[in-house]
């Protein structure tokens, strides 16, 4: 990993995963596994993908806080409960071990990938967007906690159960976006102190990738534009399927 030419493909990666994460979700699922065939355990890569993840929430929730998207209540009923499940959901990651976390990756990574192809909450987010958008707090903050859990443990895909949760509570996906952005960025940040504190993240490969994760979605905004992301979703899926069989069979 100390070649340099390792840290350009990490940022082409991670250009690729931070376009994939604004236009469809799921970008970790390219960066877990590549991080993990380039030689990192899989623990280690868990903690070192928490580093790009921060870097680009970071620039999300400035976004959506210029454009006046941002409600500071969202920490409280929101943020506070995913960061307590994320405590849970890292120790368990580290709990774990490698092997049996990458296999636990692989099953993952084929089931959300087609679940999010089925997208059984298309009609859900329809309704919500017509609605009053006045969130069922007690749902969100339990929502939260299982999405902080799930996002402690693995990160990837964590989006999509996010924002089932605030669609299935009334939330616009507009609002809903926000509500992650800021939510992921305060459990991602407690994760990584956690990953760094058993000394399972290298933060020179997790900068490079993290630094491409910020241009990539920047890339991803006019990507979904001028393209649309069914295409994307298309490919998207055959390589982290690809990506899944490999790690399940010992990549």
């Amino acid at each position: 990993m100390e070649h340099w030419s390792s840290y350009f493909l990490l940022f082409g990666v991670g250009s690729v995963a931070g376009a994939l994460n604004v236009v469809a979700g799921g970008g970790s699922f390219l960066t877990l596994p590549v991080l993990i065939f380039m030689g990192l355990p899989p623990t280690v890569a868990n903690g070192t993908n928490r580093v790009a993840v921060v870097l680009q929430n970071v620039g999300a929730v400035w976004s959506f806080r210029r454009h006046g998207l941002i409600d500071w209540s969202y920490l409280l009923w929101a943020a506070l409960p995913a960061s307590f499940g994320a405590i849970l959901g890292t120790w368990v990651a580290l709990w774990v071990g490698d092997e049996l976390f990458q296999n636990i990756l692989a099953f993952l990574m084929v089931i959300v990938t087609l679940w999010t192809l089925w997208d059984p909450l298309k009609k859900t987010q329809l309704k919500a967007s017509g609605s009053s958008q006045t969130p069922v707090v007690a749902v969100l903050a339990v929502g939260f906690f299982l999405s902080g859990v799930y996002g402690g443990f693995v990160q990837a895909g964590v989006g999509f159960v996010i924002l089932a949760t605030t669609s299935l509570a009334g939330l616009d996906l507009v609002r809903g976006n926000a509500v992650k952005v800021l939510s992921v960025l305060c459990f991602t940040l407690i994760s990584l102190g956690i990953f760094a504190w058993q000394d399972k993240v290298q933060w020179s490969i997790g900068l490079a990738l993290g630094t491409g994760m910020v241009l990539g979605g920047l890339v991803g905004v006019k990507l979904t534009v001028l393209k649309g992301h069914a295409w994307i979703k298309r490919v998207v899926t055959v390589t982290i399927i690809v990506f899944a069989l490999r790690l399940w069979f010992g990549g």
